[in-house]
């Protein structure tokens, strides 16, 4: 099971959201945002038939595996199989984790999104493999979602312990703020898809994931409080 060590190694996850890239722009972009230093790429394409996003994510899944960073798809476990992922995600009011388990495979990665700190405490009877936490703060690309700010992050993280990657509105410019809450883990989108030079500005965001002791990633394997 090594890509679970993969995902829980993880700091920065990193979503190619086709509502900023071009279909024919996403492999390279991809490239780019694998070789600038994303530790999970997910594919998220809301518009996209299954056909278009299964061709695109077979395309994907191989520059995947030559940086070994784990493979998402968003709201398809069914294709996990078929395309070469590693797994899914899936939101509140998706398919449940059993479910997009069943369809993905008992050894696929599976995620699940969290809007709160009951909803996230809530998850752990799924039994998912990571949350996702948010939105933090107001986002284009979650726009009928209510920012939940910075309060319950510490808390997320003593209270459930699994990988929780906090995620909404984190860019370059916030993300000190954000990890002096208490985020072990984040998420970023647009910052990265719409940045002049995404290798700089990937490296600049580990950076500073590196200036908080990665050893805070052990709230996640201690047993919740």
């Amino acid at each position: 099971m090594a890509i679970i060590s993969q995902l829980r190694k993880a700091r920065l996850y990193g979503i190619l959201d086709l509502s900023y890239v071009k279909e024919a722009e996403a492999p390279t972009v991809a490239r780019r945002m694998l070789e600038g230093g994303v530790q999970i790429l997910q594919l998220r394409a809301k518009k996209m038939d299954a056909a278009q996003f299964t061709r695109l994510a077979q395309i994907l899944a191989p520059l995947c595996r030559d940086h070994d960073v784990p493979f998402i798809l968003n709201d398809h476990p069914e294709l996990v199989h078929e395309t070469g992922a590693d797994g899914a995600h899936v939101g509140q009011d998706d398919t449940s984790v059993a479910e997009a388990r069943c369809l993905a495979g008992d050894r696929a990665i599976i995620g699940k999104s969290t809007h709160s700190l009951a909803q996230a405490v809530a998850a752990q009877a799924e039994a998912p493999d990571y949350l996702g936490f948010g939105p933090l703060f107001a986002t284009a690309t979650k726009p009928d979602y209510k920012p939940i700010g910075l309060s319950e992050i510490a808390q997320v993280h003593r209270k459930v312990p699994l990988p929780v990657f906090c995620i909404g509105g984190i860019k370059r410019e916030n993300l000190p703020t954000i990890l002096a809450a208490g985020a072990v883990r984040i998420v970023i989108v647009s910052g990265i898809l719409t940045a002049t030079c995404p290798l700089k500005y990937i490296s600049d965001c580990l950076r500073e994931l590196d200036k908080h002791d990665a050893n805070s990633i052990v709230h996640d394997t201690k047993t919740a409080t």
